[in-house]
């Protein structure tokens, strides 16, 4: 995997990270979903430094072999801010002072916060089968809850996830090598049977319904809006339409500039099961941005 790219540990802003990049060009900072680590973005990262970028793909924080900070009685050091904070302090750190972000599922909340929090260092953002979690959880009804009932137990404190999810990893999460490949399974495997990553996930779901939403509330209430070029991609297997329908349109007010969208026909780890697809929509977008 990643034949050609550096993988290094990196300080964040508060947490090491550990980061994969390699490249030469616009530089592209690409962000994993829950459970997974940068090395769902095998297959994708190469084709995007042929068609000459730099990538950058880290672990967020919490995750994979990235540092697991204490957190707090509001799950603060999960935040999405504390985690685009890290990011921006790795791309600092690797020489991008500009650069594009692509998100995958929570890892798309992180790389909004990036644009919302830091609009002169993100020239373009991607973000792959989400909507802002302010959204979400303010449009969430009965067919929500009952398809995203994990947010919901991941996101309980009282009786934690994490007793259920230990007991038996590779039950709770799934995935196979011959989906995500033998490597990047391996890599996969290590980090959901580690105790402190699995907290740590968790805590990132507990600040999603916390500390997150009062930070994309405040900035819904504020009109506070990201400036830069945006792509909405959607997997067509995954339940992205049946939720939100026109799911463009439920960014459109979160955007000031340019809005395009799009689907790819994958279910939702679509970097792992659609990776040419998915690199070619990006590319074009990235040209026209």
């Amino acid at each position: 995997m990643f034949d050609g790219f550096e993988l290094t540990q990196c300080e964040g802003d508060g947490a090491r990270l550990r980061v994969r990049h390699g490249g030469t060009g616009p530089p592209v900072l690409l962000l994993h979903g829950h459970p997974r680590t940068h090395v769902t973005w095998h297959r994708v990262a190469p084709l995007l430094v042929a068609a000459g970028h730099t990538v950058v793909c880290p672990d967020l924080r919490g995750y994979g072999e990235s540092e697991k900070p204490p957190t707090d009685e509001r799950h603060r050091p999960y935040s999405k801010r504390a985690m685009a904070a890290d990011c921006l302090a790795v791309m600092r750190r690797l020489g991008h002072e500009r650069f594009a972000v692509v998100g995958h599922d929570r890892g798309a909340y992180v790389a909004t916060r990036l644009a919302l929090d830091h609009p002169r260092a993100v020239v373009a953002l991607s973000v792959l089968d989400a909507v802002p979690i302010g959204e979400a959880l303010r449009r969430c009804d009965a067919v929500f809850a009952a398809r995203w009932w994990h947010w919901f137990f991941l996101g309980q404190t009282a009786e934690p996830a994490e007793r259920v999810i230990d007991a038996d990893p590779d039950a709770w999460y799934k995935g196979s090598a011959e989906e995500m490949g033998a490597e990047a399974y391996e890599d996969y495997r290590r980090a959901i049977h580690d105790p402190a990553t699995v907290h740590a996930m968790c805590e990132d779901y507990r600040a999603g319904l916390g500390v997150d939403r009062e930070h994309d509330d405040a900035d819904r209430e504020r009109g506070r809006r990201i400036g830069c070029p945006v792509q909405v991609l959607w997997a067509t297997r995954d339940d992205m339409t049946d939720l939100y329908g026109d799911v463009p349109a439920v960014w459109r007010p979160w955007v000031d500039g340019r809005l395009e969208g799009g689907a790819v026909e994958s279910g939702h780890h679509m970097a792992e099961e659609a990776p040419d697809q998915l690199a070619r929509a990006l590319l074009a977008f990235r040209r026209k941005a």
